[in-house]
């Protein structure tokens, strides 16, 4: 199973580690497309306070995240952490890479992919820094991240997937840098949390639960080879499901995921 998930738009301190080597992330077709990015966005954000301006208001910052520029601006000799470890928030809160237990961890670390304006997509054992530079972004050279990243993407992704299940929780705007096609489509998996009384998507426990999810799911080893195995795999894992299969062929399944209490 290769399970796709948004980053977190806050990231952990940066770690004391060696710094970014970017020829030892995974997924090496993406290493130039990554470079590229890379330079633009040191540069962007290095210079006086003019340029720093410049750098905020591209990347959408506010005065009080002045210190992201900075951070943005040492990123090549920057000490380095693994990525399950940069990204926070309310996703990766409740799926506490770190308490998973150690077949869990290895589990994780094959099948988890975590998409990035700056990365592309990463594992989370990856070293990255922390960095500040979302998929909406557009860089005055390369444009908007994620329309550039659709190339690379679909030069590397359909390998990475293999012939496995696709499990894909990522956000709008970063589902825009790679959408599946054709044979990949057809076994990948897209998750909508509803709060059933209402039918309706609530940001904060839709990220919650599928933090929940991703952990249930390694946590028992489910190893679910298609759409259908997936959802028989989460009923058994307690949570209720209701199933749309696509209507032709080259098409994700489409999952909502009812959850009665909003935390």
């Amino acid at each position: 199973m290769l399970v796709l998930l948004p980053p977190s738009e806050g990231k952990a301190a940066p770690g004391r580690g060696a710094p970014l080597k970017l020829d030892s992330l995974s997924l090496p077709g993406l290493t130039e497309a990554r470079r590229a990015v890379l330079d633009e966005l040191v540069d962007l954000c290095c210079g006086d306070p003019d340029a720093n301006d410049k750098a905020r208001e591209v990347l959408g910052l506010s005065e009080g995240l002045r210190g992201e520029v900075a951070k943005n601006a040492g990123l090549r000799t920057a000490g380095t952490r693994p990525a399950g470890e940069i990204y926070t928030g309310v996703l990766y809160d409740a799926l506490d890479l770190a308490s998973l237990e150690t077949a869990a961890k290895r589990r994780a670390a094959r099948s988890l992919l975590v998409f990035s304006g700056l990365w592309g997509a990463v594992r989370v054992s990856d070293r990255i820094p922390s960095y500040r530079c979302s998929m909406g972004v557009k860089l005055p050279g390369l444009g908007a991240l994620g329309a550039y990243w659709r190339a690379p993407m679909a030069a590397v992704l359909p390998e990475a997937a293999g012939s496995k299940l696709v499990l894909d929780l990522r956000s709008a705007a970063y589902a825009a840098a790679w959408k599946p096609k054709g044979e990949v489509a057809g076994r990948t998996a897209t998750v909508r949390v509803l709060h059933a009384p209402t039918r309706k998507v609530v940001s904060h426990f839709n990220k919650a639960t599928k933090g929940r999810i991703v952990r249930s799911l390694l946590s028992a080893g489910a190893a679910p080879t298609d759409p259908a195995e997936l959802v028989e795999a989460l009923r058994d894992l307690g949570y209720e499901v209701e199933a749309q299969a696509p209507a032709g062929a080259g098409r994700p399944w489409s999952l909502d995921v009812l959850v009665t209490e909003v935390h």
